[in-house]
């Protein structure tokens, strides 16, 4: 059997048509009409599952299908936990993660940040009957929080000893068990227990030092010009139409539980001051 000899150029451009390059993800997005988005699994008022619906709910949700509606596309939103957050965009399962998502220098390594849209503080909680007053008190001591969090990079940072969970919730019960002498997670969810704690099991209290402050962006592949600047132009037109405010209102406001007041505005990171963390 005689073999043909065929040009190595043509041979490249068959196999590229075959199997296409990845260029585009928003090309891809627009194609597919359909934005997959990240977010917590069960991290209320974030994401997690209405109790009725069993549906996605809460403000990562709303900002994921806000965005999704500004981009002229469907939302798709994948429940992960916390440390797969980055993972899942840099594996391209997810286009974008809206997931309380810290600004840190190793996740900058990996992953693009959009213009943060607020600026989140870590905050320790502990039983109300606790001596300690600053999170200095608390080095050496074992502190409970999500694993892969910026909540446990702050206990590590703070020199104690992270005690770390899947879920905030578990996190939670290890310091009502006495297994922590705190917790550390975000504003909104330590208000949360706090709150809770008034009238069920052991009373917390929240130590006015912040163990972090964090800004908040959405995390997207890297190498994506186009995704990431239309990303922050939809969040910019969010802001300055006032339906980031709403949404944050509806899910954090001052007739939420949290009663947090929205200041912030998107800006970009190179306009805030701040500690950049490892």
């Amino acid at each position: 059997m005689k073999m043909k000899c065929i040009p190595l150029g043509l041979a490249l451009a068959a196999a590229a048509s075959v199997t296409p390059a990845h260029a585009d993800q928003l090309a891809d997005i627009m194609s597919n009409k359909t934005l997959r988005c990240a977010t917590f699994a069960d991290v209320p008022p974030f994401a997690a599952p209405d109790t009725k619906t069993r549906e996605m709910a809460g403000f990562d949700v709303d900002l994921c299908n806000a965005i999704a509606k500004q981009l002229g596309v469907k939302a798709e939103v994948k429940p992960v936990s916390v440390e797969a957050r980055v993972p899942e965009v840099k594996l391209g399962r997810v286009d974008i993660t809206v997931a309380n998502l810290a600004y840190t220098l190793s996740r900058a390594e990996q992953i693009q940040f959009s213009d943060p849209y607020y600026l989140a503080k870590e905050m320790l909680i502990v039983p109300d009957e606790d001596p300690g007053k600053s999170k200095a008190d608390f080095a050496g001591q074992r502190i409970a929080s999500t694993k892969g969090s910026t909540s446990e990079m702050s206990i590590k940072l703070n020199k104690s000893d992270p005690l770390t969970f899947q879920d905030t919730a578990s996190a939670y019960l290890a310091v009502q068990q006495g297994k922590a002498r705190g917790m550390v997670a975000n504003t909104m969810t330590t208000t949360k227990f706090v709150n809770e704690s008034q009238t069920k099991g052991k009373k917390m209290r929240m130590i006015q030092d912040p163990m972090l402050f964090q800004p908040i962006g959405i995390g997207m592949a890297k190498d994506q010009p186009a995704l990431t600047a239309k990303i922050n132009e939809a969040l910019h037109t969010l802001d300055t139409s006032g339906e980031l405010g709403k949404i944050w209102d509806k899910w954090l406001g001052p007739d939420t539980e949290y009663k947090i007041k929205r200041n912030d505005k998107v800006v970009p990171l190179s306009e805030l001051k701040f500690d950049p963390i490892p």
